[in-house]
């Protein structure tokens, strides 16, 4: 387990909540990642080999990690590989209901994600959305997907969506079609600013907007960010200051997992020296009041 003393007082055996994690497994990796994925895998120097979710669980656990928001994937419309159904993150939900919280995907090119959005919270439990701008093609900001976001207002869950630019199909000619545009933070600002009751996990520090997500984490009080995607050693030196300071109600532990290890990163986070209070908030006790627990 990484040297960090706040664990030591903590009344939990797990305290850490891991705010974005994927599926280890051949639907996610493989059928809705694509070959984009590979490429992504190739850029983070990382395999693609699957893995259950009792080791997963495992590995979490001896890092004190006691939750993690599990991720649906539909990005079909614009990659035309199939999604991870969130059928299929309820049911790997229910198989590890103490551990993980089901987040759906729905995607927003399709006619249907309105309805999907109500089945998936209405139905099915899942307690939030994700959304992957590049890889779903589309901008949060435009008109048509008002209704949508309305309706996940109204349902009264939040969503994180994807900050900054993505490996996903990173050194490909054209970048396999993906339009890195849409990860700009500034398109979510307008979704934050027109729908107010509406909670907001940006994933990532935002490269190379690191800037403008600070300046809308601070501006507004429905948005917040998490760290994952990145290493601790190689996020952006204002990104950790504001972390620490200004923003340290604001910011949450992820991984990314499995492109990133929870052990590798919470060892790095250690180093970082932050106060004891500042990685209290950072690695549970921002995601325990954002998702509820």
């Amino acid at each position: 387990m990484p040297e960090l003393s706040v664990l030591a007082d903590h009344p939990d055996d797990y305290p850490i909540v891991d705010t974005h994690c994927h599926q280890p497994t051949e639907e996610f990796l493989h059928a809705a990642g694509g070959q984009m994925m590979k490429d992504a895998a190739e850029r983070f120097g990382t395999d693609l080999e699957t893995d259950t979710y009792e080791n997963l669980v495992e590995e979490y656990h001896e890092a004190g990690i006691g939750r993690a928001v599990l991720l649906g994937w539909d990005a079909e419309t614009n990659t035309g590989n199939p999604p991870v159904p969130n059928d299929y993150v309820a049911e790997v939900r229910d198989d590890h209901e103490d551990f993980f919280v089901g987040f759906a995907s729905v995607d927003p090119l399709k006619d249907d994600c309105v309805e999907e959005a109500e089945r998936a919270v209405k139905d099915l439990d899942l307690k939030g959305f994700k959304f992957q701008q590049i890889a779903q093609g589309f901008d949060p900001s435009d008109p048509e997907h008002e209704e949508l976001f309305a309706t996940i207002e109204d349902l009264g869950v939040p969503v994180v969506f994807h900050g900054g630019n993505s490996t996903l199909g990173a050194c490909a000619p054209g970048g396999r079609g993906l339009k890195i545009k849409y990860g700009n933070p500034m398109l979510i600002d307008d979704v934050a600013a027109e729908h107010p009751d509406l909670q907001i996990l940006i994933a990532h520090p935002a490269f190379p907007w690191e800037k403008e997500q600070l300046a809308i984490c601070q501006q507004k009080g429905n948005v917040y960010m998490d760290l994952s995607g990145w290493m601790p050693r190689y996020i952006d030196e204002q990104v950790l200051h504001y972390a620490k300071s200004l923003l340290k109600d604001k910011v949450m532990f992820g991984t990314d997992y499995p492109m990133l290890e929870p052990g590798p990163w919470l060892d790095q986070f250690a180093e970082l020296d932050f106060p004891e209070e500042v990685q209290r908030k950072i690695l549970w006790e921002n995601a325990e009041e954002f998702l509820g627990l």
